[in-house]
């Protein structure tokens, strides 16, 4: 009787060990981003309690890990640079890899006292975001930029996660996670941060590394206060809750890969009050 005993406990801490394992290898994919020069695929966001998106990558985040495809290696993730005052008069964009779509840098010169609106056209319908601009300056400043030079436009929403996370990742005109701005600039908005149902936020690869890849969280979610919130969904939530119904491809684990019902972005527009 004791050894058969001995046996179950063994057998149980085998499973822990492996669902740990499991667990970790999860994270580390969803820290990577599709904004690493060189990487196959992104992660934006990480699973519950760890550091997607995703925030970032072709088929990861935050989820937060970001939610990507395939990643190739950790991202190193630099110091953490100095917290932006906002709202933010000025910015900084340093250059980071190749573009994946030509658009030039934002102008450092912000507009910060401007409120702004976005709506992303989709095949399934709009969705509407109050952008915080009070808040995130230099994000939205990059947004609403990139948004104006068409950036966004005719690209896929790349990673959706239904375990964890709850997010559907875009923004990568590459489709595969590993595209970016050619530029990247720091974090904003962490203090307290929560991915509630709702928020719109920067997928990333580590501190200061936001470029154009952001995450639309469908489902509270349990990231940790790592990715730059920068907008909150006001109207189209429902058709990102369609898309997670239908799942993912599960290319980069079970509930996490690229959306099976395709997301395709046909333009970004802005609205200035």
């Amino acid at each position: 009787m004791a050894g058969r005993k001995e046996r179950q406990r063994r057998l149980a801490r085998e499973r822990y060990l492996r669902q740990q394992a499991r667990r970790a290898q999860r994270a580390q994919r969803w820290r990577l981003t599709g904004i690493v020069a060189g990487a196959c695929a992104a992660v934006v966001a990480v699973g519950a309690g760890s550091y997607f998106l995703f925030f970032s990558g072709g088929g990861k985040p935050a989820a937060a890990a970001t939610p990507t495809l395939t990643p190739s290696a950790t991202a190193s993730a630099s110091a953490s640079p100095t917290p932006i005052a906002e709202p933010a008069k000025h910015c900084t964009y340093t250059p980071s890899g190749t573009p994946a779509r030509t658009a030039g840098t934002p102008p450092s010169k912000t507009d910060y006292k401007a409120h702004y609106q976005a709506t992303i056209k989709t095949n399934r319908g709009n969705v509407v975001i109050d952008l915080l601009n009070q808040q995130a300056t230099c994000a939205v400043n990059s947004f609403v930029y990139l948004a104006s030079k068409n950036y966004f436009s005719n690209t896929k929403c790349h990673r959706l996660t239904t375990s964890g996370i709850y997010v559907l990742q875009c923004g990568d005109p590459t489709g595969t996670g590993s595209g970016g701005p050619g530029y990247k600039f720091a974090d904003e908005n962490l203090t307290g941060a929560k991915y509630t149902t709702g928020t719109v936020a920067m997928a990333n690869s580590g501190p200061g590394t936001n470029g154009s890849q952001f995450f639309l969280v469908y489902q509270n979610s349990t990231l940790q206060p790592n990715y730059t919130p920068f907008g909150k969904i006001v109207s189209g939530l429902g058709i990102i809750k369609n898309v997670a119904k239908a799942g993912s491809d599960n290319a980069n684990g079970q509930g996490d890969g690229h959306p099976k019902e395709k997301v395709i972005i046909d333009s970004v527009t802005i609205k200035k009050t």
